[in-house]
């Protein structure tokens, strides 16, 4: 690990410079102990920390119901032009 700009620090990941802004918060959640051996067997498999593979998760987890929420909005509009199913989606664009 190399220091960086004021703030940040400057590590090798995967044999590339990464840069990261050390401004951070903590969470703290509490495991049960199957989602805990799934986190444990996630981090060996993919060779990052716990901390990284639940910070993963979790965005990707908020991602899905931004884009869910976003879809329900949008749902009347869609249907009100005739599409009502991802494959009617599809069907156009392809």
């Amino acid at each position: 690990m190399a220091f960086g700009p004021k703030g940040m620090t400057l590590t090798l990941q995967w044999g590339c410079p990464t840069l990261y802004d050390m401004k951070t918060s903590t969470l703290t959640i509490r495991l049960d102990k199957d989602l805990n051996d799934l986190l444990t067997k996630a981090s060996r498999r993919s060779g990052k920390n716990r901390s990284e593979v639940a910070r993963e998760a979790l965005r990707r987890q908020l991602r899905i119901s931004q884009f869910e929420a976003l879809r329900r909005k949008i749902m009347p509009f869609a249907e009100a032009r005739g599409y009502l199913t991802d494959e009617d989606v599809f069907a156009d664009v392809s």
